[in-house]
C-alpha cells in the first residue's frame, strides 16, 4: 500500500509507503446516564370504552395470575375476542396497580418478537441496548430478572405458531449457547406472562394445560349488549331483531363489531332489520356482508377486521401444516354443523368415497392391518389438530360440531382454491353410501342423518356425473321424509331435483323422470291421489315411447299409476294395469323374480280392498314363498309379505295363523330394522286387532298404546299410519264400552284425517261413520244421523254407490231413519 487518504476533517493526513498493519481503533464515546422512566405500559392500543365484562373470564386471569411467576394463555379461534381482554386486563392493572410494568410484543413471527422486544428495551431505557453488538434479547431478559425493577406482566399477543420461538435468536446459535427466542423469557417471580394464541397445542408448549383460558363465543346477553354498544345510536332497537342478529353470527364478537359498523355507517338509511334480512337471503350476502373490514381499532396492523379472512388465514396455516387436517375440515363444512359422526368422516377411506379424490392420496404399501392403524393414527391426530384451533369441538364420543360461520368461511376458501367441487362431490356419495341402506338399525341411523342429508339439498352439484349420485339421494331423502309424514318437504325436495335435473339433463332424461315419479309418491302418501296419477302417467308415456312397453322401468311406472288408481277405489282400472305388469314381467325375468313378486303384492292389496278374501290369500301365499325364496327371511320386502298375509288371516277371523305369523314378523323387524322402525309399530297394531276380535281387550290396549307412542315418536300426532292406530284404539274402547273415551279418540282422529289426508279419502270416510256410531251410542241421535248422512253422501261421490262400503254405511244410516220415524 503506497499510501491511503483519510477523508473527514483531518483529510491532509497521510501515510507514506508502510509494510506494517495498520490498527485503527474507534471509540464510541460513552452513553450518558438515562433517568429511569417510572412503570408504564407499551399495550399499542387505546382503551375500548365499549368493552362488555363477560362473566368470568376477567376474574379468572386474575386468579390465575395472582400466582409469582405464573404463566397463562388465552386460547380460542380467531375473532372470539382474546386479545380485547387482554387489553383490558392490561389496563385494569395500570389502573389498580401503577407500580407494575405492561408490556405487549407482537408474536406472529421472529421480526416481530424481536421489534417489541427492542421497544422494551428502549422504554425502559435499558443500558448498552445501542450499541451494534448488544444481545437486546439477553438486556431484555436480565432485566426482567431483576426483583429490583418491580411487578411485570408481558403479553403475547398472536402466538399461532410457535416454531420460530424455538429456533435461536437472531446473530445466535441453539447449537453453541441452547438459547433459542422462547428463553429469554424468564419465570421470574416478579413477573407474570399472558400469551394469547388460536392454538391449544402450541399454548400447551409454553403454559401448563390447567393455566390455558378457553375462550369462547359470548353469552347472548353480553353479545346483545355489545352490539348496542357499538351501534352507538340512542334509539330503542327492537329486542328480537338483534338479538335474532347476534345468534345468527353466533356471538361471535368480531362478527357483532362488523355488522354494528356496517349498519353503523349506513345509518339511517339502514337499519338493524334490513342487515338481518340481507344476511339470512343467502350464502353468499352473508360472505359479502361478513368481508367488511370495517369495525375494529384494537386490532393489530397484520390482523384483520373481517371475521372471514381471519379464519381463512388459519386454514391457510393450517394446510401447510397438516394437509390431512384441512381435507377433514373441508369435507365437514358441508354436512350440519351440529351432530356430524364421525363414522361418516372415516367414510372417507372407503372405496365409494374415494372415487372423488385425486390419486395418490391412500395408504398405499401397506398390510390392511398397518393401512387401518396408520389412518385411524392419521384421523385422530386431524381431529386434535381441528380441536386445538377451536374449528371443532366433540359433543359426544363419536360426535362433532362446528360454528356455522366457520363452515360458511371453509367453503369460500374451499372455492377460491378451487377445491369446492371435489368435497362437495365426496360429502353427497358418503351421504348417498349412508343413508337409508337398510340393516339392522338403518331406520334410527337415517334419523342420525337427516339433517345432513337436507344440507345435501342445498348443494346441487353442476357435472351430470355428480347430479346422478345427488339426485339418487334425493330419491331416498324424499322417501324417508315421506314417510315421517313431512310431505311439505318431501314435495318441495322432489321438484327441486326434478327441476334442476329438467334444466341440466333434459325433460325426458332418466334422472328427470325418476324426479318426477318420486313426486307422484310423495303425492299418493300425502293424499293427493289425482297429482300422483298425473304424475305417473305423464312419466309413464314417455317412456312407453322413448323405452318400450316392456322396459323394467316403464312396467314400474304402471305398477305405481295402478296404486294410484286403487288409492282411488278405482279398483277395476288398478287391477287391470296391475295384470299387465304382472303378465309383461312373466315374460321377461321369470316367476320367481322379485319385481314379479312385488307386481302380485300389489294385486294382493287391491283384492283385499275389495273384500276378495279368498285371491287375496292365494296371492299372498305366493308373495310370501316367493319373497323368502328369492330374498331371504330377514328382507324387509319378505316380512311386508308376511305382514300383508296376516293381515289377510286376520279378515278371514283365522286368529290363530294370524297371530303365529304376525308374532314371527314382529320379532324379525325388531332384529333387522331395530324396535323403534314404523313398521315394527305397525305390525304390533294389527296384533292388537287380532286380540281384540279374539276378545283379549286388555292385551290389544297396551300394544296399542305402544304402538301409537311409538309412532307419534317416529312419524308425528297426524300421520295416517298413527290415526289409524288411534282408531283401532277407539275401537277397543268401544268395545269394552268406554263410548265417551272413543268418542274422544275418533274425534281426534277425524279432526287431524283432514288435513293430510282430506274428507274424501276412504280413511277419512271410515273414522266419520265410526263416530257416528258412538255418537248414536251416547243418545246424541240427531249429530249420529247428520254425520252419516255426510259420511254415506261422500262415499257415494268417492267410492260409487254400487261399493260395498258405501252400501255398508246407507244401510246404516237406513236403519236409523226408520228408527226415528218409528
Amino acid at each position: 500500500m503506497s499510501s491511503i487518504y483519510f477523508n473527514g476533517p483531518n483529510s491532509e493526513l497521510q501515510v507514506g509507503i508502510n509494510n506494517g498493519a495498520i490498527t485503527a481503533q474507534l471509540h464510541v464515546p460513552p452513553e450518558r446516564p438515562e433517568t429511569p422512566p417510572h412503570p408504564l405500559s407499551t399495550v399499542p392500543f387505546r382503551r375500548d370504552p365499549d368493552f362488555v365484562d363477560r362473566g368470568t373470564l376477567l376474574d379468572q386471569i386474575r386468579e390465575k395470575c395472582s400466582a409469582p411467576a405464573s404463566r397463562i394463555a388465552l386460547v380460542g379461534l380467531g375473532g372470539v375476542g382474546k386479545s380485547q381482554l387482554a387489553i383490558e386486563y392490561c389496563y385494569q392493572v395500570r389502573e389498580n396497580f401503577p407500580n407494575t410494568w405492561v408490556f405487549w410484543v407482537h408474536t406472529s413471527n421472529a421480526a416481530r418478537f424481536e421489534q417489541g422486544f427492542r421497544e422494551i428495551a428502549d422504554r425502559v431505557k435499558i443500558p448498552g441496548r445501542k450499541d451494534p453488538k448488544a444481545d437486546v434479547f439477553q438486556l431484555v431478559r436480565d432485566w426482567l430478572s431483576d426483583e429490583r425493577k418491580g411487578k411485570w406482566i408481558l403479553v403475547l399477543d398472536n402466538v399461532d405458531d410457535d416454531e420460530f420461538l424455538n429456533k435461536a435468536a437472531p446473530g445466535d446459535s441453539v447449537s453453541t449457547t441452547g438459547k433459542a427466542l422462547i428463553d429469554y423469557i424468564p419465570q421470574s417471580p416478579n413477573g407474570f406472562l399472558i400469551i394469547t394464541s388460536r392454538s391449544a397445542a402450541v399454548a400447551s408448549r409454553i403454559v401448563e394445560p390447567s393455566d390455558i383460558i378457553a375462550i369462547g363465543p359470548m353469552h347472548k346477553t353480553d353479545a346483545r349488549l355489545l352490539f348496542q354498544k357499538k351501534l352507538d345510536v340512542q334509539q330503542n332497537l327492537a329486542g328480537d331483531e338483534v338479538e335474532e342478529l347476534v345468534a345468527a353470527l353466533e356471538y361471535m364478537p368480531l362478527a357483532i363489531v362488523q355488522a354494528a359498523s356496517y349498519i353503523r355507517y349506513r345509518l339511517p338509511r339502514f337499519s338493524v332489520s334490513q342487515y338481518l334480512k340481507l344476511f339470512q337471503k343467502s350464502d353468499r350476502r352473508k360472505l359479502s356482508l361478513l368481508d367488511n373490514e370495517g369495525g375494529h381499532l384494537r386490532r393489530d396492523r397484520e390482523a384483520h377486521n373481517s371475521i372471514m379472512i381471519t379464519w381463512q388465514i388459519t386454514f391457510d396455516h393450517m394446510r401447510q401444516t397438516r394437509p390431512s387436517a384441512a381435507d377433514l375440515l373441508s369435507l365437514m363444512s358441508f354436512f350440519d354443523r351440529q351432530g356430524i359422526p364421525e363414522a361418516l368422516l372415516r367414510h372417507r377411506r372407503d372405496k365409494g368415497a374415494r372415487r372423488a379424490d385425486p390419486p395418490g392420496n391412500d395408504l398405499t404399501g401397506l398390510s390392511d392391518e398397518e393401512s387401518t392403524s396408520s389412518y385411524d393414527d392419521q384421523f385422530e391426530k386431524d381431529v386434535v389438530t381441528l380441536g386445538d384451533y377451536s374449528l371443532i369441538s366433540i359433543t359426544d364420543e363419536d360426535v362433532f360440531e362446528m360454528h356455522r360461520l366457520v363452515q360458511l368461511a371453509t367453503r369460500k376458501w374451499l372455492e377460491a382454491h378451487g377445491q369446492f367441487e371435489r368435497w362437495r362431490e365426496r360429502f353427497i356419495i358418503i351421504l348417498g353410501e349412508s343413508f337409508l341402506t337398510g340393516g339392522f338399525g338403518y331406520w334410527e341411523r337415517s334419523q342420525a342423518l337427516f339433517s345432513h342429508v337436507r344440507m345435501a339439498v342445498r348443494h346441487r352439484p353442476d357435472t351430470e356425473r355428480s347430479l346422478q349420485d345427488w339426485a339418487a339421494l334425493m330419491y331416498k331423502a324424499v322417501a324417508y321424509a315421506a314417510i315421517k309424514g313431512n310431505w311439505a318437504e318431501a314435495v318441495k325436495m322432489a321438484e327441486k331435483t326434478e327441476r334442476a335435473a329438467a334444466k341440466l339433463l333434459g325433460q325426458e332424461h332418466p334422472i328427470t323422470l325418476q324426479c318426477t315419479q318420486m313426486i307422484g309418491l310423495v303425492c299418493i302418501v300425502k293424499g293427493e291421489l289425482h297429482k300422483a296419477e298425473l304424475c305417473f302417467a305423464q312419466v309413464m308415456n314417455i317412456r312407453k315411447r322413448v323405452l318400450g312397453c316392456q322396459h323394467p322401468d316403464t312396467l314400474k311406472t304402471m305398477a305405481h299409476l295402478a296404486s294410484a288408481y286403487s288409492s282411488q277405489a278405482r279398483f277395476k282400472e288398478a287391477e287391470e294395469l296391475g295384470l299387465q305388469v304382472m303378465k309383461a314381467h312373466k315374460s321377461a325375468p321369470g316367476p320367481g323374480h322379485p319385481e314379479i313378486l312385488h307386481c302380485i303384492g300389489r294385486l294382493t292389496i287391491i283384492y283385499l280392498a275389495q273384500n276378495r278374501l279368498r285371491e287375496a290369500e292365494e296371492l299372498g301365499v305366493q308373495v310370501m314363498d316367493g319373497l323368502k325364496r328369492v330374498l331371504g327371511p330377514y328382507h324387509p320386502d319378505t316380512l311386508l309379505g308376511m305382514h300383508n298375509l296376516a293381515n289377510i288371516y286376520w279378515h278371514q277371523d283365522r286368529w290363530r295363523e294370524a297371530e303365529g305369523l304376525i308374532l314371527q314378523v314382529i320379532g324379525t323387524y325388531k332384529k333387522v330394522l331395530g324396535p323403534t322402525h314404523p313398521n315394527t309399530f305397525l305390525s304390533m297394531s294389527l296384533l292388537a286387532k287380532i286380540y281384540a276380535d279374539q276378545g283379549r281387550l286388555r292385551e290389544a290396549e297396551e300394544l296399542e298404546e305402544k304402538a301409537i307412542g311409538g309412532l307419534e315418536r317416529e312419524l308425528g300426532p297426524e300421520h295416517p299410519s298413527t290415526l289409524m292406530c288411534t282408531a283401532s284404539l277407539a275401537a277397543t274402547f268401544r268395545e269394552q264400552g268406554r263410548w265417551e273415551e272413543s268418542q274422544k279418540l275418533q274425534e281426534k282422529v277425524l279432526i287431524a284425517s283432514d288435513t293430510p289426508l282430506g274428507p274424501q279419502n276412504p280413511h277419512t270416510l271410515a273414522s266419520m261413520h265410526d263416530l257416528a256410531i258412538t255418537l248414536k251410542k251416547l243418545n246424541r241421535e240427531a249429530e249420529a244421523r247428520d254425520l252419516s248422512t255426510n259420511c254415506t253422501q261422500l262415499s257415494t261421490r268417492v267410492l260409487g254407490s254400487d261399493d260395498p262400503i258405501t252400501m255398508s254405511f246407507g244401510g246404516v244410516l237406513a236403519r236409523w231413519q226408520t228408527e226415528t220415524r218409528n
